[in-house]
């Protein structure tokens, strides 16, 4: 063969090789965008989401509800605990503890699933229990016997009072943000905060056109509960208020309007740890960081109906809205149980390494 034979050969080898790379990567290409494409549209944050803290990793997970699939993983703070989301399901909260020494709320924006500045919750320190009514955020200062509230609309503390009891640790406000209840887990006791108005309303809305703080005094009662009493809930027709104590493990009911204990339960929930009515008011969910059992009784007759062990530590606990499902995060075990309500039975489970803190994030 000659050499311009041969060089007509190698050329066209080459010119046939260099085609087929181009094919491939203009296909490999094009496989990779569809591919990023499908997978941003399925890791897009749903309507409805469930949020769970990993202690461990340090992020929140936010979870398709229906698929129990983790869409995305945003980073949070050092010591996470609790977590709560606004009213439109566009912004979780996370209170960063550090046991009572930290000071800060973590901000994540659940449509991007990216973090937003920190709040400096200072001078408060330590925060932990959060909910989210009236369109702000109110939080436990566990390191400052105190409980505060964050205005989102214009990024300011806005409110604050101390419990002066050991460990405020959990909170729950009333719709209208005029009753705070806490539980102060070292103090074994429960405040009942209640914004008492000085004024008339016709003085208040003077004074709020004029651009001057309306004169408001907030009033406590503090009733004397088991020791370690740290979960608790209040029953949805707005009566009673239900804690568990974690050193002897009895449940002791509150007459909200008498504000006094009117029923204690030796329910023996030793190490309890969160407590929640299911949507309807008939049962009251008990875990147990100590055994990892779920303590199920029925909210009228105070018995116990079922005792499940779900992990070797149970902590934070989320109810379905139906009231069909119960998710514990079990810290110690790295995961979410997922308990049917109907069977009483774990079903599934969700990994999270050191699951804690649980909340929904709805969007109209």
């Amino acid at each position: 063969m000659d050499k311009a034979a041969y060089n007509k050969i190698f050329k066209t080898i080459k010119d046939a090789k260099y085609r087929w790379i181009k094919f491939f990567a203009a296909n490999l290409l094009l496989i990779t965008l569809v591919y990023s494409a499908t997978e941003s549209a399925a890791q897009s944050t749903p309507p409805r989401s469930l949020l769970a803290l990993s202690k461990a990793d340090h992020i929140l997970a936010i979870i398709d509800p229906i698929t129990l699939k983790i869409i995305a993983r945003v980073p949070v703070g050092s010591d996470p605990h609790e977590v709560i989301a606004s009213s439109d399901g566009k912004t979780a909260y996370v209170s960063i503890y550090g046991g009572g020494s930290l000071h800060e709320l973590n901000v994540i924006d659940l449509v991007t699933q990216k973090p937003l500045a920190n709040i400096d919750t200072r001078p408060l320190f330590g925060p932990h229990g959060l909910t989210f009514v009236g369109g702000k955020v109110w939080f436990t200062a566990e390191g400052s016997k105190s409980v505060g509230r964050y205005n989102p609309a214009n990024g300011k503390l806005d409110w604050s009072m101390g419990t002066g009891q050991d460990k405020t640790h959990m909170i729950y406000v009333t719709n209208d943000g005029k009753k705070v209840y806490t539980t102060n887990m070292s103090a074994g006791t429960v405040s009942i905060l209640v914004d008492s108005q000085l004024q008339s309303d016709a003085t208040q809305a003077t004074a709020v056109s004029t651009g001057d703080r309306p004169l408001m005094d907030w009033i406590q009662t503090v009733i004397p509960v088991a020791k370690g009493s740290e979960g608790f809930d209040v029953s949805p027709d707005g009566r009673e208020l239900w804690t568990a104590g974690a050193n002897d493990g009895t449940i002791s009911i509150i007459d909200i309007a008498a504000g006094k204990v009117v029923g204690k339960i030796d329910a023996k929930v030793l190490g309890a740890n969160r407590l929640k009515f299911t949507p309807d008011g008939k049962r009251v969910l008990i875990s147990s960081l100590r055994t990892g059992d779920l303590f199920i009784y029925d909210a009228r007759s105070r018995q116990e109906l079922k005792r499940i062990n779900i992990a070797h530590g149970a902590a934070g606990i989320l109810l379905d809205t139906d009231g069909l499902r119960a998710f514990v995060g079990c810290t110690s075990d790295n995961y979410v149980a997922v308990i049917d309500l109907k069977t009483l039975e774990v079903n599934k489970h969700i990994d999270i390494r050191g699951a804690d803190g649980l909340a929904w994030a709805v969007r109209p």
